[in-house]
């Protein structure tokens, strides 16, 4: 496609070039003559105007001698670089400015006809034979009395005609020729800024076709080629961080299904083969027991991020009074919170408060905030579960006083599997999904969560709902 696309243009430059040499050798010169004879003709008209009804006049009505007249019209034909005659009605020659004046011989122009111009002013031939050569002829009638005593004639060669139309016509095959020099500075353009960087962009195109999402170039153009290069190369980023995302995603599942796996199958065997006595195989069981309820947690957390990842298809969004869900859900952690100490505040707005979206989505999410905020709290702490009002959203806050994210794990603490270090101690049972599960949850609401850490201080996390249409009216 990328040599086929510039020798398109290549192509489109040269046709352009022989049409426009066309268009100034075969129109452009009958325009220019067209428009030379029109011109001269009309100053030629004027002049032969001014000759009747000055010298030509004077010279029918005796006013002055024919050798005045001679005189002044061969100056006269000098300056317009013309031939000048007198005739009479009959085609008798009284004067030429090529010819020294004669009076006793008799020149007859043969078959002269003044009435040859009558469709135009002028006229291109040999002028009834009187001239070897085509010429630019005009003729006005000299009146004297009303009557038409004789015409004023003159000639311009053709050929000087044609002499100035070829110096104009030079002058436009060098314009023509430095328009076509000049217009190459759009080709060198074209391959500069467009055909040289398509062409990187369709070799690394070829490349992330072939799997290559490493690929990097660049393009240094601010214009819409530079974006999409810019666009190419994030996508390939972004594809590649996928590709290395799965990957990770994939050893993530493969070790903590084989950790509880490898459990089960040790203990398992230990217990057939008797290095397990029979009375201990209870508590063993037991073991067992728990590592399969954690294979089932991460397969059902699995399944769950799964099924969020349709974008919210499977959101059933109603209006509910959120504040029963949030003291259920804190309730659920009464045996948990016995056993550490820990206390749950609840600080809600109003006896009722009615928000816009899948109760059972939203009710998944404060399980997970609020059995983390246990995890990592401290024996003897409180756990603040508190709600506000701004700009038609209510904001869900969940906060202990546990030990903190690291400012480094803030940002990938949302990623699947992902565990800080310090978390790795306390958390042997978690899966590393649960706020991957709630960010995706909230995502497919359409709104926000954002978090707020100290280390050894503790942590805050905060969502945002929509508020059903009745709160906000009530508002």
């Amino acid at each position: 496609m990328k040599k086929t696309l510039y020798l398109k243009f290549v192509l489109a430059y040269l046709i352009f070039g022989i049409f426009s040499f066309m268009m100034v050798t075969v129109f452009v010169p009958n325009i220019t003559k067209e428009r030379l004879v029109r011109e001269k003709a009309k100053i030629l008209y004027s002049e032969a105007m001014m000759i009747s009804d000055t010298y030509a006049a004077g010279l029918y009505s005796n006013e002055t001698d024919l050798e005045t007249v001679k005189t002044q019209l061969d100056f006269l034909s000098v300056y317009l670089d013309s031939s000048i005659r007198i005739i009479n009605p009959s085609g008798r020659l009284v004067l030429d400015t090529n010819e020294p004046l004669n009076v006793e011989e008799v020149m007859m122009i043969e078959n002269f006809d003044p009435t040859a111009t009558s469709t135009s002013y002028y006229m291109i031939n040999d002028f009834f034979g009187s001239f070897e050569s085509e010429m630019l002829s005009v003729l006005a009638p000299i009146t004297s009395s009303y009557m038409v005593k004789g015409y004023v004639a003159i000639h311009c060669d053709m050929n000087d005609i044609q002499a100035s139309c070829n110096s104009m016509l030079n002058i436009s095959y060098i314009t023509l020729v430095i328009l076509l020099l000049l217009s190459l500075i759009i080709l060198i353009f074209f391959t500069e800024m467009v055909y040289i960087p398509l062409r990187k962009i369709t070799y690394a195109a070829e490349q992330y076709a072939a799997g290559n999402m490493h690929y990097e170039f660049q393009v240094e153009s601010d214009d819409e080629i530079g974006y999409l290069a810019a666009c190419m190369n994030y996508m390939a980023s972004q594809i590649a961080g996928a590709e290395d995302d799965q990957k990770k995603f994939v050893a993530n599942v493969s070790h903590d299904f084989r950790s509880p796996l490898t459990s089960i199958r040790g203990y398992l065997e230990a217990m057939l083969d008797g290095t397990i006595p029979p009375e201990t195989h209870e508590k063993y069981l037991n073991i067992v027991l728990n590592e399969t309820e954690r294979l089932t947690k991460l397969t059902n957390s699995l399944l769950t991020l799964n099924n969020l990842n349709t974008k919210g298809m499977l959101l059933e969004r109603t209006d509910f009074n959120i504040n029963p869900v949030i003291r259920s859900t804190a309730a659920s952690f009464e045996g948990t919170c016995l056993k550490k100490n820990i206390a749950i505040e609840l600080i809600l707005t109003g006896d009722e408060m009615f928000v816009n979206a899948d109760v059972e989505k939203i009710q998944q999410v404060l399980y997970n905030l609020i059995d983390n905020a246990i995890k990592f709290s401290h024996h003897d702490s409180v756990i603040k579960v508190e709600t506000s009002l701004k700009k038609n959203k209510l904001f869900v806050s969940v906060r202990d006083t546990g030990i903190g994210i690291p400012k480094d794990d803030l940002k990938q603490i949302w990623d699947r599997f992902y565990k800080s270090d310090l978390s790795r101690g306390r958390d042997k049972k978690g899966t590393g999904l649960g706020l991957s599960i709630v960010k995706e949850i909230i995502s497919c609401h359409g709104e926000h969560i954002n978090v707020i850490s100290t280390e050894g201080v503790g942590s805050e996390f905060i969502f945002s709902l929509q508020l059903s249409a009745d709160s906000e009216e009530e508002d």
